[in-house]
C-alpha cells in the first residue's frame, strides 16, 4: 500500500513513517500541512494519506473535504491527538476512512491500517461507538432503506460489525462474490459512500439495533 504522512511534528512523522515502512508499507511522501498533502495527493496518487487534523495554514479537516472532492480514491485516515467528538464525527462525515489517535499502541495501529484492505474502517471499538452514537442523535428518514431485499436486510447487521466480506460470507454461508454483489447494492440503494456511512444510515433509519 502506498501512503502519504501528513503531519505538522517532523519528528513524528518520521517515527511514524519507520513504523509504516518496517511493516511493509510504501511510504510515498509527506507534508507539513493541509496544503502540501493535498499537492501530494494529487500528483502521487496514493493509496492511503494518514492526516493529522491541527496543521498550519490548512488544517486536516478542510484538507478531507477537498481531498473527498478532487480525489475520492484515496482513502484518508485522520491520525490525531484530538479526542473530541467533534471533530471525529465530521472526519467521519466527510469520508474518512478511519480516524486514530496518536496513543495508539503500534500493533493496533498497524492492525487497523491493515483492515482497510479488507474493506474495514480504521475505528477502535470505542471510536465506533462513539460515532453510531453521536449520528443517532439526529433523526434520519427510512425511505431509502425501504428499497433493500431481504437478503441485504440480513447483511446489513454485518456490515455494522465491521466485518469483512470473506466474514460475511462465511456468516451467511455464501460465496464472497454474492457478498460483493450485495453490498454494492446497498450501497448504491441507501446512497451511501462507503460501508461505514452505509452503517451509520442503517442504525439512524432504524433498520438495525445499536450494537452493545
Amino acid at each position: 500500500m502506498r501512503v502519504v504522512v501528513a503531519d505538522d511534528h517532523s519528528l513524528f512523522r518520521d517515527g511514524v513513517v519507520s513504523l509504516l515502512e518496517a511493516a511493509g508499507f510504501e511510504v510515498v511522501g509527506q507534508a507539513g500541512d493541509g496544503g502540501q498533502a493535498i499537492d501530494l495527493v494529487l500528483k502521487l496518487k496514493p493509496d492511503l494519506l494518514l492526516l493529522d487534523i491541527s496543521m498550519p495554514h490548512m488544517g486536516g479537516l478542510e484538507a478531507l473535504h477537498r481531498i473527498r472532492e478532487q480525489a475520492p480514491a484515496v482513502q484518508v485516515v485522520m491520525l490525531t491527538v484530538s479526542d473530541d467528538d467533534a471533530d471525529l464525527l465530521e472526519a467521519m462525515r466527510s469520508g474518512a476512512r478511519g480516524y486514530l489517535l496518536k496513543n495508539l499502541k503500534a500493533e493496533e495501529f498497524l492492525d487497523l491500517l491493515g483492515g482497510l484492505a479488507r474493506g474495514e474502517t480504521a475505528l477502535t471499538r470505542q471510536a465506533a461507538s462513539r460515532v453510531i452514537h453521536g449520528l443517532t442523535q439526529g433523526g434520519q428518514s427510512p425511505a431509502r432503506g425501504a428499497q433493500l431485499t431481504q437478503r441485504e436486510l440480513e447483511l446489513l447487521p454485518l456490515l455494522v460489525e465491521g466485518l469483512a466480506n470473506r466474514a460475511i460470507a462465511q456468516r451467511l454461508s455464501v460465496s464472497e462474490n454474492t457478498v460483493k454483489y450485495h453490498v454494492k447494492a446497498i450501497l448504491q440503494k441507501l446512497e451511501a459512500k462507503n460501508r461505514t456511512e452505509a452503517a451509520m444510515f442503517a442504525i439512524r433509519a432504524g433498520l438495525v439495533k445499536i450494537p452493545r
